[in-house]
């Protein structure tokens, strides 16, 4: 079996981003940029069901910058067999049109199984996922916290409300994943070595084809100044109405 699992390029959480010049894209200040954390995540469970045997290949896929090199190294270094980067010069591609440059992707790989974070960390727009398995009609099941593969079938668990929902999806299939599925590995020094050597294939991504436009980035409105109310006992009827009525939080 051949795993896929899809990867993006993004800045650490500690990195401070603000709208560029012109409002049509974003500058980030300080900070490096990271594997998103979720798909790090699928990433070390793809490894590990390649390392028991149940897939024989374990494919990085990236659409983003040509300078995601260095993320796809590291998956590589963690334990990845193959990077595929596709640079994306486009300076806006919104989830569906990302979905379908990464569903070909996929089926020209002819991977089986499809693991990636349920949301991206920079965006959050939590569809990229779905829209994939949609474009290549294959089976889903997203939020997973514990994934299995047997017998040409991918047991998933999801935390609900007080319990856990457990499916049984038939592959081929697209898998997102949630925090708590598996704790990602340190590449090791004979893994980063091994993936100087590793192939990784750079190749343009095709144009989009979006289905929504962006206006403009814009910084959140300044928080209004605070307020006092009152003091002690007799400031709680102000407060409390102030909560009920202006906040409309009770």
């Amino acid at each position: 079996m051949h795993i896929a699992v899809l990867m993006k390029r993004v800045p650490e959480t500690t990195a401070r981003v603000r709208p560029a010049a012109g409002g049509r894209s974003v500058e980030v200040q300080g900070g490096e940029t990271i594997i998103s954390t979720y798909d790090e995540i699928a990433l070390e469970r793809a490894i590990q069901l390649r390392e028991a045997g149940v897939a024989t290949k374990l494919t990085v896929v990236c659409l983003g910058a040509a300078e995601a090199t260095k993320e796809v190294r590291k998956a590589l270094a963690m334990g990845a067999d193959e990077g595929l980067l596709l640079v994306d010069a486009e300076p806006f591609r919104d989830p569906a049109s990302a979905a379908e440059v990464l569903a070909g992707a996929v089926k020209d790989l002819g991977a089986q199984l499809v693991i990636c974070g349920w949301k991206a960390l920079d965006d959050d727009s939590a569809v990229v996922g779905g829209c994939v398995a949609a474009r290549l009609g294959w089976a889903y099941a997203s939020f997973a916290t514990k994934l299995d593969v047997a017998g040409g079938t991918a047991t998933v668990h999801r935390e609900m409300e007080g319990a856990t929902e457990v499916l049984a999806v038939a592959l081929p299939a697209v898998i997102t994943v949630q925090k708590g599925l598996a704790e990602p590995r340190f590449a090791s020094l004979k893994g980063i070595m091994a993936a100087k050597k590793k192939p990784l294939v750079e190749k343009p991504a095709p144009a989009a084809s979006n289905a929504s436009a962006l206006d403009a980035y814009l910084p959140p409105p300044d928080r209004p100044p605070g307020r006092i109310v009152g003091e002690g006992v007799a400031a709680v009827a102000e407060l409390v109405r102030v909560l009920k009525e202006e906040v409309h939080a009770l």
